[in-house]
């Protein structure tokens, strides 16, 4: 069952879901200032190969925090504007808190928060990580290189970027065309579940989405449900799936 925490809870239950992440990290925060153990911990999960994202609104990073991020590309940085939601959750657990991805709320604020886990509080997460997910989508659309920032925020890598598994397997791997998740090769479903469901609110076929279904590239909005698989892709992908459309 859900965990109520105060600000020194938030504060340990963070550091220890960052630690315990297995595949995929989603920290959600208006306002970012990393200290050290943070760092070390996102490091190793950078070098462990899992996926990470950060989402942020205000371009306030310092010059340290600024370094650190251009040398961590592996990180997905994205801005939203719009944010205020402060969440941070991974494949099994997450925390919902007033408390901001920022050294100075820990230290000198009062804060609140819900711990819960997958396991225990099933529509809970789903809910929250559904909503983390389309926080996600909505901020890769954002211009994040443009003039009025001075700091090139890094795009979302979710997974190595490997080509598809060769058709002799028996195992075919594609990419979610909203979210960037690996998921099975298929295009008449190129939406990972919680995707699927977001996109059934309208059923646009031609909705732009954000990454190929093949590669796991950004896209750009040049997929859709439609169309799964950036047109530079379609011959090596028709190659390997023998697609025939």
């Amino acid at each position: 069952m859900a965990k109520f925490l105060k600000t020194t809870g938030v504060s340990h239950y963070l550091e220890e879901l960052i630690k315990k992440t297995k595949e995929r990290l989603i920290l959600i925060s208006p306002y970012l200032q990393f200290n050290d153990r943070i760092k070390e911990q996102l490091e190793y999960l950078v070098k462990q190969k899992k996926d990470i994202f950060i989402v942020f609104r205000e371009n306030k990073l310092n010059e340290g925090d600024k370094t650190w991020l251009e040398n961590h590309k592996k990180i997905g940085t994205l801005l939203n504007q719009n944010l205020h939601a402060k969440c941070y959750i991974n494949e099994s657990e997450g925390i919902i808190t007033s408390m901001n991805l920022y050294a100075f709320s820990k230290e000198n604020n009062n804060e609140m928060g819900v711990y819960f886990l997958k396991t225990e509080d099933q529509v809970l997460y789903s809910d929250a990580l559904q909503e983390a997910e389309w926080l996600l989508n909505i901020s890769h659309t954002l211009n994040l290189t443009s003039s009025k920032t001075d700091f090139a925020y890094n795009k979302p890598e979710i997974k190595r970027q490997d080509s598809p598994k060769p058709k002799s397997l028996s195992k075919h791997y594609g990419y979610c065309i909203r979210t960037g998740v690996e998921i099975d090769f298929d295009i008449d479903r190129p939406f990972s579940p919680n995707a699927y469901k977001e996109w059934a609110k309208r059923k646009d076929e031609d909705y732009p989405e954000n990454f190929c279904h093949f590669s796991g590239e950004h896209s750009d909005g040049e997929t859709s449900f439609a169309y799964p698989i950036l047109k530079k892709n379609w011959k090596k992908a028709s190659d390997i799936f023998d697609l025939d459309y």
